[in-house]
């Protein structure tokens, strides 16, 4: 098993439950009260040498990002870490590819709370969670695999080069995610936060940003909305493909009279560019 599985259950142990198994009572029974699973098997995934976590230094602070290489491992324990909320059952697109989390790390209060005397212990308890960042994490859970189902040939790359771009695009679009959420609170635009964090992805992994790479992923072709992941963040694509097309340029532009610049420092005045003047009811939002 991998050891990347192995580290991260032992954080988070509702992923020793199987979601194709075990109940959503199951699952809240550790996470929302702290109980530890029956038995600790992480015999449900496969493990994968491509497998890998990193803290990642970003300008709103370090996050826990965790790569599974095989899909079904990251499908599973995507539906794991969301269980207690929406059920084991929750079907995971195969649009989506990465997610972030915040997560309960019961962990981390058990350890904390081993340092005092019993009979103290209830108190310190509410203490210390009277402080949210005591014990919920901010968690980026990626896989792999081409980014917005965009294969190879479209890109005009070889599936490896086309993987390790994916790979690059999707890390430094969740992350941007992150940043935003941390630094900008409540200002929530799914449309524009696609925009941004795909333009921060495609620019860390090549350097600039083609809008015409972008309508690929969105899909958009000949200024027309022909079905992708535009349709996932609104009910009328149709209408608001002009308005991204127009946007797209703005940030290429912006992209163009900062090349060189540090990839999340671009997410300021991309924010500004993207803007469509949302409103969150129209919208609605699914990782790539």
């Amino acid at each position: 098993m991998s050891s990347v599985l192995e580290r991260l259950a032992a954080d988070y142990p509702q992923l020793y439950l199987n979601p194709d198994t075990d109940s959503q009572e199951a699952y809240r029974r550790v996470v929302l009260r702290g109980e530890e699973p029956e038995a600790k098997s992480l015999a449900h995934y496969r493990g994968d040498p491509a497998d890998r976590e990193e803290i990642a230094d970003t300008p709103a602070g370090q996050v826990r990002v965790v790569t599974l290489g095989n899909r079904q491992d990251f499908e599973l324990a995507l539906r794991s870490l969301m269980a207690a909320k929406d059920g084991p059952e929750a079907v995971i697109p195969e649009s989506q590819g990465a997610a972030m989390l915040t997560v309960f790390n019961w962990p981390r209060i058990h350890a904390h709370l081993a340092l005092y005397p019993e009979e103290e212990r209830a108190a310190e308890f509410k203490r210390f969670t009277a402080v949210r960042e005591n014990y919920v994490d901010m968690l980026v859970l990626l896989s792999r695999g081409p980014y917005s189902h965009v294969d190879a040939a479209t890109m005009g790359e070889t599936e490896e080069e086309w993987l390790g771009h994916s790979d690059a695009i999707r890390r430094f679009h969740e992350l941007t995610h992150v940043i935003c959420r941390r630094q900008y609170p409540g200002d929530v635009a799914p449309i524009r936060d696609e925009l941004v964090a795909d333009a921060v992805g495609l620019y860390a992994a090549y350097g600039c940003f083609d809008p015409e790479t972008e309508k690929l992923f969105l899909g958009i072709r000949d200024g027309r909305y022909v079905g992708g992941r535009l349709g996932n963040y609104t009910d009328r694509p149709e209408e608001l493909t002009g308005a991204v097309c127009a946007a797209l340029e703005r940030i290429r532009a912006t992209v163009e009279k900062q090349a060189g610049t540090e990839p999340f420092r671009l997410i300021p005045a991309l924010m500004k560019d993207a803007d469509m003047g949302e409103t969150k009811t129209q919208t609605r939002r699914n990782t790539p």
